[in-house]
């Protein structure tokens, strides 16, 4: 077995603009009540926990990583009305994965993959 994920980040220039979005976009519970605005991102239903925050001065901002959801089109949309792009749109690999890319409004790409039917 693989080492899991069990932590993600998020940096860029201005992290509260992007615990704004996040929060908005997933409905996640961020929580930047620290000396240096860390927000730790609550891990739920079986999701792994993570962090967003501000760069260091100098710093560039990094990440990718994929969100799992029932319908990555509707989150699509969210993420233009939000002031994100769209990087690809919803794309299915048959009998592997149904995904798509956008970019947060700090360029950061991030993937979602839809929820498998049970």
């Amino acid at each position: 077995m693989g080492a899991p994920v069990v932590h993600f980040e998020v940096i860029g220039k201005d992290g509260k603009k992007l615990h704004d979005f996040y929060s908005k976009l997933f409905d996640w519970k961020i929580d930047a009540n620290n000396p240096i605005q860390y927000g730790l991102v609550t891990a739920e239903q079986g999701g792994i926990g993570g962090g967003i925050g501000a760069a260091q001065p100098g710093q560039s901002g990094y990440v990718t990583f994929y969100v799992q959801v029932k319908d990555p089109d509707e989150h699509l949309k969210k993420v233009t009305a939000l002031g994100g792009k769209v990087v690809m749109p919803t794309t299915v690999i048959p009998g592997m994965v149904t995904f798509a890319l956008f970019s947060d409004p700090e360029g950061h790409m991030i993937g979602l993959v839809k929820e498998e039917q049970q």
